[in-house]
């Protein structure tokens, strides 16, 4: 080809393509809704189930790629707990996904009718989390839930019906007319776009980004010698304090899998996230390659990464009613109660954790009102922004008390739709009567 012909064709079209002009800035769309559930994590998905099976148009907004949150983005792939001194406590939607996927994915269930005493994580049960999603997603469309990925709220109106939502995503602007509003952010977003009164710690429980580690034979190395290389890693800056929490016999015997903490971590913001995601996968990177100076570790592999670290706490709401740590820890029956919790008092810090376990026969309950922001009409909330203080809500922050009380605020963000009331004002005799049809176990009261 002659230089000026292959000049020339720089700047000509290849075959087949097509040129396109600018792309406009997209047009609004309106949609309408009964139900508008904002957060796809282990609340979030479960409300959006209850709601369209009890008949409501529900849509289900989630700023990732899939269903399931902690489950399956941030990795928590043991849910629990779903049953308390030999007999199960929390059932329902949550449940039955779990189950589905402890099935198809050939996973043993632990043998629920021993109490686990004070070993809680013996009752936790090991899916596939990509599995759970994608289950969940499936269960979605076949209640026929909108789902809406890669979307996240910009705006959040009152009206005298409801809600105007507007909605950011791909290439789309969409505006969401919406009877009934819930917030499954987990950072309690919306509330806060609402408007409405939010409340946080000024020390916040650190993160965790999971992965799990391979490739070495754990008899084969001498424990002592390395945890004295761990000491003197600290000791020199090429390891921080939490990047490998305890002794390395212990976070080399489970793989490193939960092992490490990320302080200051939080979600609430793009940026906060940025910068807690780059923060885990730093330690990550310290963790590998003080690991790999070691002959014992020569062979060493990543089994396991996940996207994102797992966030613990951020905001919680200011609801109609807060539960207290003494609440948590006495087992108090709410007159409002619509689920069980069951977990220790798990409170992290910079030095680790030691779960407080619930004395025998304690299982506590989440009334209603803990789902309710102060002064809101037609919003309801539900996972780990829900209205509690720091203490209570270490423990019910957890993957099966969140399904419960997302199946609990979905139940009645529908029947308040179809009543066109508010949800404090929809009968609990109705609510737990339709949670109890959907497989649901609902705290004894009076």
């Amino acid at each position: 080809m002659k230089r000026r012909h292959f000049l020339a064709s720089l700047g000509a079209v290849p075959a087949g393509s097509v040129l396109v002009a600018a792309t406009p800035p997209p047009a609004l769309r309106m949609l309408e809704t009964d139900v508008l559930v904002i957060g796809g994590g282990s609340a979030g998905t479960i409300a959006a189930l209850q709601a369209g099976r009890l008949g409501a148009r529900t849509t289900l907004v989630e700023s990732g790629s899939q269903l399931g949150g902690t489950t399956t983005t941030g990795g928590v792939d043991f849910p629990g707990l779903f049953h308390a001194w030999g007999k199960q406590v929390i059932a329902g939607i949550g449940w039955e996904l779990v189950k589905a996927a402890a099935d198809l994915g050939s996973a043993e269930l632990p043998d629920f009718t021993k109490p686990t005493g004070r070993q809680h994580w013996r009752h936790q049960v090991r899916i596939t989390g990509n599995l759970y999603a994608a289950l969940a997603e499936e269960a979605c469309v076949k209640a026929g839930v909108q789902l809406r990925y890669y979307e996240s709220p910009s705006s959040v109106t009152a009206t005298p019906s409801g809600w105007r939502v507007r909605l950011a995503g791909k290439g789309t602007s969409v505006e969401v007319v919406a009877k009934q509003l819930i917030d499954c952010t987990g950072n309690a977003s919306v509330v806060g776009l609402a408007g409405l009164a939010r409340l946080r710690e000024k020390t916040r429980q650190p993160g965790t980004l999971i992965y799990r580690v391979g490739g070495y034979d754990l008899p084969s190395i001498d424990m002592h010698a390395m945890q004295a290389k761990l000491e003197a890693a600290r000791k020199s800056g090429a390891l921080k304090p939490t990047d490998i929490n305890g002794t390395i016999a212990g976070w080399l015997g489970k793989g490193g899998e939960s092992g490490n903490h990320i302080l200051g971590a939080d979600s609430s913001t793009s940026e906060t996230h940025t910068a807690t995601n780059i923060q885990g996968r730093e330690a990550l990177l310290r963790v590998l390659r003080f690991l790999k100076q070691e002959p014992a570790f020569a062979l060493l592999t990543i089994e396991r990464l996940q996207p994102e670290a797992g966030i613990r706490e951020t905001y919680r709401i200011v609801g109609e009613t807060q539960i207290t740590h003494e609440d948590y820890v006495s087992g108090r029956v709410f007159e409002d109660a619509v689920a069980h919790s069951f977990y220790p008092i798990d409170l992290h810090y910079e030095g680790g954790v030691t779960p407080k376990h619930l004395n025998e026969g304690v299982v506590p309950t989440i009334p209603l009102r803990a789902l309710i922001p102060k002064a809101s009409k037609n919003l309801l909330v539900a996972g780990r922004c829900l209205s509690s203080d720091q203490l209570a809500n270490s423990a019910l922050r957890v993957q099966a008390s969140c399904m419960a009380m997302g199946q609990a605020a979905g139940a009645t963000a529908a029947l308040a739709a179809k009543a066109g009331t508010t949800p404090a004002q929809v009968n609990l005799v109705e609510i737990r009567r339709e949670l109890t049809k959907h497989g649901a176990i609902v705290p004894r009261t009076g």
